[in-house]
């Protein structure tokens, strides 16, 4: 797509303006009902849908079929990521009043953050068409570690705290309890941290962390920045309401883990057979179509088999 500077000033604009009013919505610490992350969370899928179908009639299907493979990739790796937010939420013991407020911070960094990843990856991709391979291989080698923590239950264990937050604890002293929604307060005399903007850094800089993954499993379905950018932006708006809605499922989804993996792994063989095809190689590529109906199947089965080992779980008092 040849995306002209003012469509990207407009697309920007508008996705602040979403993320303002979010803001504002939920601006009130609060308990987050069912009800309430139901309804948000249906606006903003119906939201992703509408955008999908602008770009289907101003550039036609290829880019909105990138798009919708994207966005749904990007959601699918958003829940799995959840898993750690309700680690992070436990750890640091964060009243449910205040959840939300961090969460919408941590969607806030991880705009910000997936931008520079996103603008990266094109600049290195416009250099060097051989940086798929890496890419490729990345996601292969994600997709089977993902296998092993799901078999050692990796979901299960607790959130450790990496050294540069650890550092940054050190340097300025976290005070022994929340503030309400302050960041921070003199102490003693001494200006300090809050665990509340502690366990906002923990959320921002474990991002990064998933952002590996995610821009180069995007970039194996299109190489459009465009497409990649919104597909990002639109799966992780609404993901502070997809917590408090499936909070409760994400244990029963026991296989989601095994279904990132063969979606990673699918589309790390799609980089790779994209990148010998750039070199000359006469090699099968896998289209838009193809990919989007994999992508999907493969998370209907992997939520269909998750439920109902979950419930035979339960029915053993497992």
């Amino acid at each position: 797509m040849n995306v002209s500077l003012t469509v990207w000033l407009l697309t920007v604009a508008g996705l602040c303006v979403l993320v303002a009013a979010d803001f504002f919505i939920g601006r009130k610490p609060h308990d987050v009902s069912i009800r309430e992350a139901g309804i948000w969370t249906a606006v903003w899928v119906v939201l992703a849908c509408l955008f999908g179908v602008g770009l289907w009639a101003a550039a036609g299907g290829a880019p909105a079929g990138e798009f919708f493979a994207g966005y749904i990739t990007e959601k699918s790796l958003s829940v799995d990521n959840l898993f750690v937010f309700v680690l992070i939420m436990a750890k640091f013991a964060v009243p449910s009043q205040y959840q939300q407020r961090v969460l919408m911070v941590g969607v806030i960094v991880a705009l910000v953050l997936r931008a520079a990843f996103i603008a990266a990856g094109a600049a290195i991709i416009s250099a060097f068409s051989w940086v798929f391979y890496i890419f490729g291989a990345f996601l292969i080698w994600t997709a089977w570690k993902l296998v092993q923590d799901a078999r050692k239950g990796g979901h299960d264990e607790e959130y450790e705290e990496n050294k540069l937050l650890k550092s940054i604890e050190h340097r300025f002293g976290v005070a022994d309890r929340y503030h309400g929604t302050k960041l921070w307060i003199e102490e003693n005399g001494k200006r300090v941290m809050t665990p509340m903007l502690v366990v906002m850094l923990a959320i921002g800089s474990t991002d990064v962390l998933f952002a590996l993954d995610s821009i180069p499993a995007i970039y194996g379905l299109t190489q459009d920045p465009y497409i990649v950018f919104t597909a990002n932006a639109f799966a992780l708006m609404g993901l502070r309401q997809l917590y408090f809605l499936i909070g409760g499922l994400l244990k029963k989804l026991v296989h989601l883990s095994y279904g990132l993996s063969i979606i990673l792994g699918f589309i790390g063989v799609k980089l790779v057979l994209h990148a010998l095809h750039e070199s000359g190689v006469h090699v099968p590529e896998i289209s838009i179509p193809f990919s989007l109906g994999f992508i999907v199947l493969v998370l209907a089965v992997t939520t269909v088999t998750s439920l109902v080992a979950a419930r035979k779980q339960e029915e053993r008092g497992v």
